[in-house]
């Protein structure tokens, strides 16, 4: 993996990025050039049309983003990746149509962009057709080998089995674990020079999975494999890195102090975090006001009671505000104010409410929540203080995500499914750690980007 702005990204989803980039623009051009010669028209240089086949380009790859056309199924299925690929293309249009209103000179001719769509389709598809195996083969995949034989190191191995993993398990090298539960590790006593077993492996990486690390590290082997080029793993640290989340079973206070993250010297992100959900907030309640207010008087057509409520959350370092929602529950949902946890096919969910939920319309007026300050666009999504009380007992760690502001939308909303229980608020705290850890402008801009695919494929909405 390669590491963008503090967020890790695969080496094969880059290279296809990349290689989509290039045949964007290449069908921005041959469209324009099919369409001049029909009509007999003189060709001038690429570079005299350059802004508007970059602006082609920049509109379908923010949509491919978008929609998740470069997720692991992408490299697994053809049928699935053309379907991404033609929503992708759709949205891609469409905000190309706003942007050339908006701002005529990037603006192509109607038939040359019927042609260049048409040409970025095929081309599209024809590369996931032939490079998408490949991409998710062996051949992009790191090879590693794991330095321990017990529940740690299994744990790597079913992560190097998963479809889409970007790594494979070269061996394994048993350090005297009482229980070892790799079978076929081998053991350090019989390996001469451990340096040389991990290059004789063709390794580029070895991850230390030690069950016990007090007085176990074997300083000196990783000293050597070190200075060999090789590069040397902590399993927390790895794990961060291969899933995107702080995997909790795995980690320690002291790995959390002194690895990287959480930097304290980000006021310019700051600043323009908070500019960002200023402007976009009051662009976004005026847009979507007409949508608000019906929905409101389809709730109170439907069921008695308000048409919005307002709950309390726990927000940044743990200070109480209050969320406004589009109410989607009966008025009677929670009997005198007792928190429940939400349950799939929830029978308190009204009609209007279950189609609100699975489009995330209900969410829309918390806008004014993070116009006020209260909340951000992007951010772990805040929870009941009924509920927070309760995880903080449960869960390590968990009063660490009221370190950043909450917000409508996160890392966890996107790469977990809903989920309303202590082992899913467990698992959504591991995404949300990681986000806290690695924060910068560009993971928010990939959120909200991969927020749409949540809203076109909803998962679980409750």
């Amino acid at each position: 993996m390669i590491r963008v702005f503090k967020h890790y990204v695969p080496y094969a989803v880059l290279l296809l990025g990349l290689v989509d980039a290039v045949l964007l623009i290449a069908s921005a051009e041959l469209g324009w050039v099919i369409r001049a010669h029909q009509i007999g028209m003189l060709i001038e240089p690429t570079s005299s049309r350059l802004p508007q086949l970059l602006s082609f380009a920049f509109a379908l790859q923010i949509a491919l983003v978008a929609v998740g056309a470069y997720g692991v199924a992408s490299f697994l299925s053809l049928r699935f990746a053309a379907a991404r690929l033609a929503v992708a293309i759709l949205l891609g249009v469409s905000f190309l149509s706003i942007l050339f209103f908006l701002v005529p000179p990037l603006a192509l001719w109607r038939s040359n962009l019927a042609y260049a769509t048409l040409i970025a389709g095929i081309l599209l598809v024809v590369v996931r057709a032939l490079l998408g195996r490949t991409l998710g083969s062996e051949t992009f995949k790191r090879r590693i080998i794991v330095l321990g034989a017990g529940h740690r190191a299994a744990r790597i191995g079913g992560l190097a089995a998963l479809p889409g993993s970007n790594v494979v398990v070269a061996g394994y090298v048993a350090m005297g674990e009482a229980n070892p539960v790799i079978t076929d590790a081998v053991p350090r006593d019989r390996i001469p020079n451990l340096a040389a077993h991990v290059v004789d492996n063709g390794a580029s990486e070895v991850v230390l999975a030690l069950e016990e690390r007090r007085n176990a590290l074997p300083l000196k082997d990783l000293l050597r494999v070190k200075t060999t080029g090789v590069m040397v793993s902590e399993i927390s640290s790895f794990l961060e890195r291969e899933t995107g989340r702080i995997d909790l079973n795995s980690v320690n206070p002291s790995w959390l102090i002194f690895s990287d993250g959480f930097a304290s010297g980000r006021m310019l992100s700051s600043a323009f975090k908070r500019a960002f959900d200023v402007v976009a907030s009051l662009l976004l309640l005026f847009l979507t006001l007409p949508v608000i207010l019906l929905t409101a008087a389809a709730i109170k057509l439907e069921s008695k009671g308000p048409a919005f409520y307002r709950q309390r959350r726990v927000g940044l370092y743990n200070q109480g505000f209050d969320i406004i929602k589009l109410r989607s529950m009966r008025q009677d949902a929670e009997v005198a104010g007792k928190a429940v946890w939400a349950e799939k096919d929830d029978p308190r969910i009204t009609r209007v409410g279950r189609f609100i939920r699975m489009v995330r319309i209900d969410e829309l007026p918390q806008t004014w929540t993070v116009l006020k300050g209260e909340m951000s666009f992007v951010g772990p999504r805040p929870e009941r203080p009924q509920f927070v009380e309760q995880l903080e007992q449960q869960i390590p760690y968990y009063a660490e995500r009221h370190m950043v502001k909450p917000g409508i939308t996160g890392w966890a909303q996107i790469n977990y499914p809903y989920g309303a229980s202590i082992e899913d608020a467990r698992h959504k705290l591991e995404y949300d750690l990681y986000y806290a850890k690695n924060y910068s402008p560009f993971l928010d801009l990939l959120i909200l980007l991969q927020t749409l695919r949540v809203v076109l494929w909803p998962s679980g909405a409750r």
